[in-house]
């Protein structure tokens, strides 16, 4: 169990999935640089959080619902909760009668596809609304703003073993301060922190090799 003063950002789950050296950028280093994807994306959000509480026939719907799990030491918000009314195994809300099965909704920019990052994210969250309210969360759903569109997400043994994994691999990157290496792949395209990651130095062609090229070079220059 942690204690509050070691919880970390929930949301870092993801960018550890994605990449670790980018969750080491912005925890560890204090790092962040927008591009066209994280904004399009923090708009998303911002207008998803500002939206009002909604009651519908059978469900209630919560929206920037604070989290906190102090066994996967994690802190967050999630986009939205929905309530669905079930005839049991939910819990109580307030100001509504019967018993409600809570389904965390996370929102995404751009088209519905699979996305690890995504659903340890997602099941992250779930497992901090069953820490929470003492209740079961079978599944959850990824919305993404470009397709309207959603992505149903069973919280299987085999997610909930990876974000535990994730959660515990996150505490401990932290707790070591240490940045993990730049190494080029092919999403490091589409990040936002590739140009202050450098990766860059570190495509084909370049490594070990590259690095004793610019080290000999310094040593011939006039001192």
């Amino acid at each position: 169990m942690y204690n509050d003063d070691d919880l970390l950002p929930l949301s870092a789950l993801q960018h550890l999935v994605f990449c670790e050296r980018r969750a080491a950028l912005i925890l560890i280093e204090g790092q962040w640089r927008d591009n066209l994807y994280t904004a399009e994306g923090g708009a998303l959000h911002e207008k998803v959080h500002r939206s009002e509480t909604e009651n519908r026939p059978g469900s209630r719907i919560a929206r920037a619902l604070p989290l906190k799990s102090a066994h996967l030491g994690l802190a967050g918000k999630a986009d939205v909760v929905e309530f669905h009314r079930v005839s049991s195994g939910g819990v109580g809300i307030a100001c509504a009668e019967g018993y409600w099965r809570p389904c965390p909704v996370e929102y995404k920019r751009g088209r519905r596809r699979r996305e690890a990052s995504f659903e340890v994210q997602l099941c992250a969250q779930a497992l901090c609304i069953e820490e929470m309210l003492a209740t079961s969360v079978p599944a959850g759903a990824l919305y993404y703003g470009k397709t309207r569109r959603r992505l149903e997400i069973e919280f299987d043994a085999g997610l909930r073993e990876q974000t535990e994994r994730a959660a515990l691999r996150l505490h401990e990157m932290v707790q070591r301060g240490r940045t993990p290496p730049a190494r080029r792949t092919s999403k490091c395209a589409k990040c936002s922190l590739e140009p202050l990651c450098m990766s860059g130095a570190m495509k084909a062609g370049h490594g070990a090799s590259y690095v004793r090229t610019i080290f000999a070079e310094a040593e011939r220059e006039p001192r």
